[in-house]
């Protein structure tokens, strides 16, 4: 099954883009959402907060990390 980010890229289940660091915007189409939606959750804290890591004032994402936080939530 792939994903899709804005753009249309796909985001492979095994490899590839998958493997890369996602930005903001790119969250936000796979996750179909609006930009400050992504941002609001990197805000909070405990379970709610969506998985990410700064590099400097940017933030970075990691696909497979984003898929298993929302996992989590469906429980």
């Amino acid at each position: 099954m792939k994903h899709l980010i804005s753009g249309g890229n796909k985001v492979p289940e095994n490899g590839g883009i998958a493997e890369e660091l996602l930005t903001v915007s790119e969250v936000a189409g796979a996750l179909k959402v609006p930009v400050s939606w992504v941002y609001e959750r990197t805000r909070r804290s405990g379970s709610d907060q969506i998985p990410h890591f700064k590099l400097g004032k940017y933030l970075r994402f990691r696909w497979p990390a984003v898929r298993e936080w929302l996992e989590k939530l469906q429980k």
